[in-house]
């Protein structure tokens, strides 16, 4: 807990490329409480996933409904360490291994993103690994903010003499020296108690990762990642997103929406039990309306449990009607927020759906409509031995965070309890430069 209090998040030790790893990932959703181990096993780069250095097989799986979680918050610490403990030690007996650590997700706390460019005067003819220490250094005054937790600090691109898109400067000529850094953070509360609900199931919190920009690592092709794309993920408490180009992680963004109001509207709408209204939802759920739909009956069970009171029948246009206007509100939220982001100057970039609310039937054609771009459901890729009932996309941000550890050598650093992490010449950034190497 103590990096917290200066604002960053801990950061993990990059898997090396020639050595497996065992690796466990916990996603702390308002639905449902994932847990995964995995075996990283290095293999050479495939044509489609030619960023991944390892291979990533399951070898536990947790799953279990979320308890004391609302918005992707924890509100209620008892009972979410309950549920947490629970899918821990699910994954743990599958895998026949005991967890000393994971890798979190994080969802809520309104994540935002900020990038900044920073910039020095080099002496020597050449860039060296000091010149790009001092460079990260210069800015490293934009690493820390009061409430808000630094989850992630990426470079994303340097540049010489003004010349920018410049992805690896070492060893080149130069004069003036720049960097282009993207930030990523997030409200103190929210990460601070999930660090806390972790530990108090006796297990060290290894890193925290945006959930969106994990679910880009396992949906995405490196030529979508390449080209332009945004990750949309849609939870049952929030939906948040992650835009991606020219092969790097550039904006994220956030809002309390999800499946979960979807739920809650059907559940007021048809005078019916959530669970019954989940249930609804889940088998019955559409967005779109069909010729067949006031013909199409679904019998809704009644509120109490009086046998006398006998269950209404409703239509399936009827759950249309209920459904669509709170999706077409989530996902008019997110055209404003793509809008505003570096995505709106990708014109052919593609919006790729993910989390449990992404299942919905029609969805990616009202997507499509609303949003104007391609869009398609992201489902992870590249993951043996998942289970059939985790391959979709309400899996994508746990299986990304086992993708995580192959892109954290980008982030890399080793911070110390000290008022330096975020000041001076040997602030956060300063420390990530001395990592550079790992990662361009």
């Amino acid at each position: 807990m103590t990096l917290l209090h200066y604002g960053l998040a801990p950061k993990m030790k990059p898997v090396s490329p020639r050595r497996s790893a065992l690796v466990a990932a916990l996603d702390v959703g308002t639905s449902k409480i994932v847990c995964m181990i995995a075996r990283l096993e290095p293999h050479p780069p495939k044509e489609v996933l030619r960023r991944r250095s390892h291979g990533i097989e399951i070898l536990g799986l947790g799953h279990v409904e979320a308890r004391g979680v609302k918005g992707g918050s924890i509100v209620d610490i008892h009972e979410a360490e309950i549920a947490i403990r629970r899918a821990v030690d699910i994954a743990e007996r599958t895998a026949s291994v005991q967890l000393e650590s994971v890798v979190v997700s994080v969802s809520a706390g309104r994540l935002a993103s900020e990038t900044f460019h920073a910039s020095v005067d080099i002496a020597s003819p050449k860039v060296s690994n000091h010149d790009i220490a001092r460079v990260l250094s210069a800015g490293s005054r934009h690493s820390a903010r009061d409430g808000r937790v630094v989850l992630h600090s990426l470079p994303i691109g340097f540049s010489l003499d003004g010349a920018r898109g410049v992805r690896e400067p070492r060893g080149m000529l130069a004069r003036h020296f720049g960097v282009d850094m993207h930030m990523v953070t997030a409200d103190s509360a929210s990460p601070r108690n999930l660090m806390l609900a972790v530990e108090k199931c006796h297990l060290a919190v290894e890193t925290m990762v945006a959930a969106p920009y994990v679910a880009g690592l396992a949906a995405l092709a490196d030529d979508e990642d390449d080209l332009g794309a945004a990750v949309v993920d849609m939870g049952a408490g929030t939906t948040t997103v992650a835009v991606f180009s020219a092969g790097r992680f550039v904006h994220a963004d956030g809002f309390a929406l999800g499946g979960h109001h979807i739920t809650m509207d059907l559940a007021r709408g048809l005078n019916a039990r959530i669970a019954d209204a989940e249930r609804i939802k889940t088998f019955y759920g559409s967005v779109l309306s069909s010729g067949t739909d006031e013909r199409d009956m679904i019998t809704v069970p009644a509120v109490s449990d009086d046998p006398r009171e006998p269950p209404q029948v409703i239509s399936r246009a009827t759950l249309v009607q209920i459904i669509r206007p709170r999706v077409e509100e989530i996902l008019e939220m997110v055209r404003d927020r793509l809008a505003a982001s570096p995505f709106s100057a990708e014109p052919r970039g593609t919006i790729v759906l993910t989390g449990g609310a992404a299942q919905l039937a029609g969805l990616t054609e009202l997507a499509a409509r609303v949003l104007g771009r391609a869009v398609r459901v992201g489902r992870p890729l590249g993951i043996a031995g998942l289970p059939e009932s985790a391959k979709g996309p309400a899996f994508a941000v746990p299986t990304g965070l086992l993708v995580y550890p192959q892109a954290a050598h980008l982030e890399h650093f080793e911070p110390r309890p000290t008022r330096q992490m975020m000041t001076g010449t040997g602030g956060y950034l300063a420390r990530v430069g001395r990592w550079l190497k790992d990662g361009f």
